[in-house]
């Protein structure tokens, strides 16, 4: 799409072959590891450094010093040479620098992902408090949807270099997911496994396509190299953020199967689907109860578009979450 090139035009790293960028505000970025940083130099310079380049003086630096190393974790080595950072201390101390210098704009490419989970969240709740706390804009290029859904307010999808679509970023998530829809007609099937899955049809009530409050079959159809018993078929659906929402998986009702040598058909019937309206990612597992055979996570989608009134008596929109239930209040 273009996105990292994108940002290095916008934060002058890289020259724009033609065309015009037009800025307002100082920006301060973080596009990869090490960006900005000398190597030779230890921390402390390397915050210094990071500050003049940014245009800001001395004393606004130093005013700000001993926040920036507290954040990042990395007092013990704020006087080593960065080249013998870990990549991990390295994100650490380039982010406190770039979210902590009073820049009116930060660029933030996923060079997050280096850090780890307890750093990521505290990253994320940075980057609300200076979005919302102090009025900063924040330009985040990220393949989290939970993280791009909790920050962001307006989003951008770039497609081959180009802009499709522009505006709430809630709809831009769902205009994304769409257009990363495959139908299961377009299954790549793994045919270096023993077995695998080579293609899958979803109905709802006996009609193609998933409804909200219906009951829905999934039918797998399964490669089988050879002759294989105790096989378990497993669904992994997730919400929008990659979140794991529901697991309908054979073993749970100690149900196995026999796989023929060739072709076989397995289906699992889940009655009132109580997913509603919206895009869904799925994963398909085909084993043992120990050991894996096919695993299927190759950015296979669903689509709930209608619900079925008979059973849902709120429109789904009404309804908090993905999981719509049946329920009585007294």
């Amino acid at each position: 799409a273009g996105k990292s090139t994108l940002l290095k035009l916008l934060s002058k790293v890289t020259k724009p072959t033609t065309g015009s960028i037009y800025t307002k505000g100082r920006i301060a970025s973080l596009l990869e590891v090490g960006t900005g940083f000398h190597p030779e130099m230890t921390g402390r310079e390397n915050i210094f450094l990071n500050g003049a380049i940014l245009g800001m003086t001395r004393k606004e630096i130093t005013r700000k010093f001993d926040e920036i190393v507290d954040f990042s974790g990395v007092e013990r080595y704020i006087d080593t040479p960065v080249k013998r950072y870990s990549s991990g201390m390295y994100v650490r101390l380039a982010f406190a620098v770039a979210a902590h210098l009073e820049s009116e704009i930060l660029i933030v490419d996923e060079v997050l992902a280096v850090g780890d989970a307890e750093f990521q969240k505290k990253c994320l709740g940075k980057m609300g408090d200076v979005t919302k706390g102090e009025g900063r804009t924040i330009l985040f290029v990220s393949h989290q949807m939970a993280a791009i859904q909790t920050l962001c307010n307006k989003g951008i999808l770039l497609e081959n270099g180009r802009l499709k679509l522009s505006g709430d970023m809630g709809k831009v998530i769902t205009s994304y997911l769409s257009s990363n829809n495959i139908n299961s007609e377009e299954i790549i099937p793994n045919t270096d496994k023993t077995a695998y899955l080579n293609g899958l049809q979803i109905f709802s009530n006996g009609k193609p396509g998933v409804v909200c409050g219906a009951e829905v079959t999934f039918e797998f159809e399964i490669i089988s190299k050879e002759k294989l018993d105790d096989i378990v078929v497993g669904i992994g659906i997730n919400d929008n953020f990659g979140v794991r929402i529901l697991t309908p998986f054979s073993l749970h009702f100690n149900k196995m199967f026999t796989l023929k040598e060739g072709a076989n058909t397995i289906s699992c019937s889940i009655p009132k689907f109580p997913l509603k309206i919206g895009i869904y990612q799925i994963e398909i597992y085909i084993g043992t109860s120990t050991e894996v055979i096919d695993y299927y996570d190759k950015g296979l989608t669903i689509e709930i578009e209608t619900f079925d009134s008979n059973y849902i008596k709120i429109t789904p929109e009404q309804s908090q979450g993905s999981i719509i239930i049946e329920q009585n209040w007294i």
